[in-house]
């Protein structure tokens, strides 16, 4: 029989890089942690995502404050857990298909916010980006934006974990938060019940469900997306390349679907394609018109891609929260509870920055920001 923690001081429930991100800061705070997932490692939106590490789309605000520190915190998680995840400060260009004022003015809006931008004239675009049509004649160089291999983080982070004492339990499916006067006192499982008198709920796009499960509500919804993937080839895409059509589809809405044009090469060779962003529930089905316009699109951005085969194609579901902020605090009804999810397509990015704000407000210290926007409190009168 399996020897479990006995009365953790701490269950993190979703084994994906918030998850793991949370385990890790809580672990390094001096608690005693254990990981529960249904699944596998990565097994949800982190082992479909694209590794994004992005200042460059998020406009001024609470998110953009989040987004820098989170930024550092990857850096600082890589000295700490060592590096093995090709985590890579390539930098990203954004370029104007029409007029540029709008991206121009964001980007100024950012610099005073504390991101860095160079902004591209028609030579020094295509001297970082030779490849690109040479239709596109200006652009801004965000040189903080990076990237990693988000499956291979979330697998090295938990393994740092555990081997500083805490404990990984896959294929293991909560079926009830245990709720005992107002507070979380533990989970129970499809492997038996464990308890502790702290739950973080970092399950993505299924954390309303497990909100529900403790009599609580959070709003959060699947927004599905589809990225593709070529074979590898040549160095034809040098940094994190999009339009800037890519931010207003972020921050939109909008039920339909929406794709806008992002580019990215990885240190294996291969290029990712995307994105599309739909909301259709939780509809797994391959939709191939999506592909070809996203295939499109990217062949638009570097004609050289036409030549390119392409090797698979896959989809996920990001946590979509109605005001596009992630849920990052304890439950508005269930004292114990925590919830760090709905980060939408940045839950790669600010898996670390909302880790520390979540350990920071576990334990009741001063973090680096005001967490308050955040708080799924906000909820308490909001439905989809």
């Amino acid at each position: 029989m399996t020897q479990h923690i006995q009365s953790p001081d701490a269950i993190v429930i979703g084994a994906g890089i918030v998850g793991a991100c949370s385990a890790l800061s809580l672990t390094n705070a001096g608690l005693r942690v254990m990981i529960i997932d249904r699944g596998t490692v990565a097994s949800g939106t982190t082992g479909a995502g694209e590794g994004n590490i992005l200042v460059s789309d998020k406009d001024p605000g609470p998110e953009l404050t989040l987004a820098l520190r989170s930024r550092d915190l990857w850096f600082e998680m890589q000295e700490d857990v060592g590096d093995t995840f090709e985590l890579e400060a390539k930098g990203g260009v954004v370029v104007a298909r029409n007029e540029d004022g709008p991206l121009l003015k964001l980007a100024a809006e950012q610099s005073e916010h504390g991101v860095r931008i160079q902004k591209l004239d028609h030579a020094s675009l295509h001297e970082l980006e030779p490849y690109l049509h040479p239709e596109f004649h200006s652009g801004v160089f965000y040189p903080q934006d990076a990237q990693c291999q988000p499956m291979l983080a979330a697998a090295q982070v938990i393994r740092t974990v555990i081997a500083r004492g805490g404990e990984f339990i896959s294929q293991a499916k909560v079926t009830r938060i245990i709720v005992e006067n107002g507070s979380v006192a533990g989970v129970e499982t499809s492997q038996g019940i464990f308890r502790a008198p702290i739950i973080v709920n970092a399950t993505g796009t299924w954390a309303g469900e497990l909100a529900e499960m403790a009599g609580s509500h959070l709003p959060i919804a699947p927004r599905k997306g589809f990225i593709l993937v070529t074979e590898p080839t040549k160095k034809y895409v040098f940094h994190k390349v999009y339009d800037s059509d890519y931010v207003s589809n972020v921050a939109s809405s909008d039920a339909d679907l929406q794709t806008s044009t992002v580019v990215e090469g990885t240190r294996s060779g291969t290029i990712l394609i995307g994105a599309s962003r739909e909301r259709i529930g939780f509809d797994g089905s391959m939709n191939y018109e999506i592909l070809r316009r996203l295939a499109a699109q990217a062949t638009s951005l570097f004609p050289v891609l036409r030549d390119v085969q392409l090797l698979r194609a896959y989809r996920g579901f990001r946590p979509y929260a109605p005001d596009h902020l992630p849920v990052i605090g304890e439950d508005s009804k269930i004292r114990g509870l925590w919830h760090s999810a709905g980060h939408e397509g940045a839950g790669i990015g600010l898996a670390p920055g909302s880790a520390a704000l979540i350990t920071d407000a576990i334990l009741g210290r001063e973090s680096f920001m005001d967490g308050s926007p955040f708080s799924p409190h906000r909820f308490a009168t909001v439905s989809l």
